[in-house]
């Protein structure tokens, strides 16, 4: 599958081995985030998306992460289960989300990701530098995990740029704003009624 683009957001200096975030777009038409650039050991490597690997609540079946010591919902006391481990014997506590299937394909995307990580750094030195990461996703999520944000107002025919153009349909009806009434808010979304629908005899 090729690949038609890539987007770096570069971190500052940090005491973990963070250097950046990737997104990359297939083929013009699958865009995939959060990939994570690291410093190992032997060099930068790419990290997928993941999510934390889960186990359920024997009483209310609710998932906990595996280290969890006690039940996020019910509180019990969880048992300690033998936690699965990689091919080198580490504990497995993350599973990725989107992955290659083949070492070609990783080796070839990795590569990619890292001349293009490198091509990024020379462009921040430049004056008025600014990273195209977030290009054409307008919801800023506010200062509180989310909290506070707002879906930006979008003038009817106004398109999207970069990869995500396929956004734009969706885009044209997120006119509602944060400092909005929740409850106009939340009719948006609802789903409206067809006409002449009724209730089911």
């Amino acid at each position: 599958m090729d690949i038609s683009e890539i987007r770096i957001k570069l971190v500052g200096d940090t005491e973990d081995r963070l250097r950046g975030f990737c997104s990359i777009t297939f083929r013009e038409g699958f865009v995939i985030r959060d990939l994570r650039i690291i410093e190992g050991e032997s060099g930068l490597f790419v990290a997928m998306p993941s999510r934390k690997v889960t186990a359920h609540c024997p009483r209310c079946q609710t998932k906990n992460h595996l280290k969890a010591r006690f039940c996020n919902h019910c509180g019990i006391r969880l048992p300690q289960l033998r936690l699965p481990v990689d091919p080198q014997g580490r504990p497995r506590l993350y599973a990725d989300i989107a992955h290659p299937v083949t070492q070609d394909f990783r080796d070839r995307l990795q590569r990619q990701v890292v001349e293009e990580f490198q091509a990024e750094l020379e462009r921040a030195k430049l004056p008025g530098y600014r990273s195209r990461y977030d290009e054409g996703f307008e919801f800023d999520a506010g200062p509180a995990e989310g909290r506070g944000g707002e879906f930006r107002r979008f003038d009817r025919g106004q398109r999207l740029a970069g990869p995500h153009q396929g956004a734009n349909s969706a885009a044209e009806s997120m006119v509602f704003q944060a400092n909005e009434p929740v409850a106009e808010r939340d009719s948006a979304l609802e789903s409206p009624r067809t006409a002449g629908e009724g209730t089911a005899e």
